[in-house]
């Protein structure tokens, strides 16, 4: 070999320079294909819908479970896009808030979009919650939803008087001292917007406000008890409480499952939001714009559509929920007669009809401020 030019040392120089970079990434990718990290909602964070997955990829998997969305997409803003791989949360956040801030990556639609065709009906691709707003990027995954306005023991009130009276029964004064609050802020948001005759969704005035104010203190002041899940249906059972407010399904479905039919998720036959008074939720997956993503993202997607997993995913410890895959008849036949009575599948499609779907307040922090000083002024 003869001596090196200078015009040979510098295109090596400037090749190692350019691969310099590219060695690094690939070293961190290659770092991270045995890992993955989950944000979520409790159920994606159970041993059953995991250990399989660690197990057939021999890879650690892990994931916190939050109970609101805004802590967790504070959490990504906070600089946690290198921490986390996959974002659950409920339908508005990934099209209206987490996109367009760039904290979650789209997937491929040839992929992903075959999926949604298996799913139930409302589900079909392009699914307006799993897409950008151009239309062009799909930005997650649906799997478990379900209505949420309030639950009710059926021996003390009636299925049909819950749904005729729907957030009224808020209002009677004969019910204090009889009903619960379940802790879930965003929620009980809506429920007081919608208690007093008010759309959540839209922009609000000082009258809005004023009134909001004063349903809040009211239904503050008249609850026997403020708790989670646990307490509501097991006050519920014990007949502490007649009713309570703020849940669905999600929450119901436990004490229904364990022999508590009486116990029953309401949707009012009418209300605020363009005549509904109900409020659904969906989960979208999405995929976190994590420089080093690992590879088991997408594949963990993929992995929950499976029928027997979305039944493993419907049916967590914790809650129990349908999931948009039972459109496809191999998932929904593993469905057991009690687990469909479980998630009152017999009146979900005209719940989810009767209900909105959950959608972000555009004034939620003025909101939340003055119903977190209404939960004080009950002492």
């Amino acid at each position: 070999m003869g001596p090196m030019s200078r015009r040979n040392m510098l295109q090596m120089m400037g090749a190692a320079a350019f691969a310099g970079p590219l060695l690094s990434a690939s070293r961190a990718f290659a770092a991270r294909e045995g890992e993955l990290n989950i944000l979520c909602w409790e159920g994606y964070n159970s041993a059953q819908v995991l250990d399989p997955f660690r197990a057939a990829k021999s890879a650690t998997v892990k994931a916190e479970s939050l109970t609101n969305d805004p802590t967790m997409i504070n959490r990504l803003r906070a600089g946690e896009t290198a921490v986390w791989d996959l974002i659950n949360v409920n339908n508005p956040w990934a099209r209206k808030v987490m996109a367009p801030a760039g904290l979650i990556k789209p997937l491929p639609r040839e992929t992903f979009e075959p999926y949604f065709d298996k799913m139930l009906p409302e589900f079909k691709a392009p699914y307006r919650w799993a897409m950008s707003d151009d239309g062009k990027d799909l930005l997650g995954m649906a799997q478990r939803f379900g209505p949420y306005s309030f639950v009710v023991n059926t021996d003390k009130i009636s299925r049909a008087t819950a749904e005729e009276q729907g957030w009224n029964l808020f209002n009677d004064p004969s019910l204090a001292g009889k009903y619960g609050i379940l802790e879930s802020d965003d929620w009980n948001v809506f429920d007081i917007f919608l208690t007093a005759g008010i759309n959540p969704f839209v922009k609000h005035t000082d009258a809005d406000f004023k009134a909001f104010e004063e349903t809040a203190v009211r239904i503050f002041k008249g609850a026997k008890m403020i708790g989670d899940i646990a307490t509501m249906n097991q006050a519920l059972i014990s007949g502490e409480i007649d009713l309570h407010f703020t849940g669905g399904t999600y929450s119901v479905s436990p004490a229904r499952a364990d022999g508590y039919p009486n116990l029953r998720a309401i949707t009012p036959l009418k209300g605020p939001i363009d005549g509904k008074g109900g409020v659904a939720w969906i989960e979208i997956t999405s995929t976190v714009n994590n420089p080093q993503l690992s590879p088991l993202a997408t594949q963990f997607l993929e992995y929950v559509q499976d029928p027997e997993v979305a039944h493993t995913v419907a049916f967590a410890e914790g809650t129990f929920n349908p999931v948009a895959q039972m459109g496809n008849k191999a998932c929904f036949d593993l469905f057991t007669k009690d687990e469909l009575d479980a998630i009152q599948w017999d009146s979900v499609e005209e719940e989810m009809a009767r209900s909105a779907e959950y959608d972000i307040v555009p004034d939620y922090d003025k909101a939340l401020e003055i119903m977190l000083g209404a939960k004080r002024q009950r002492g």
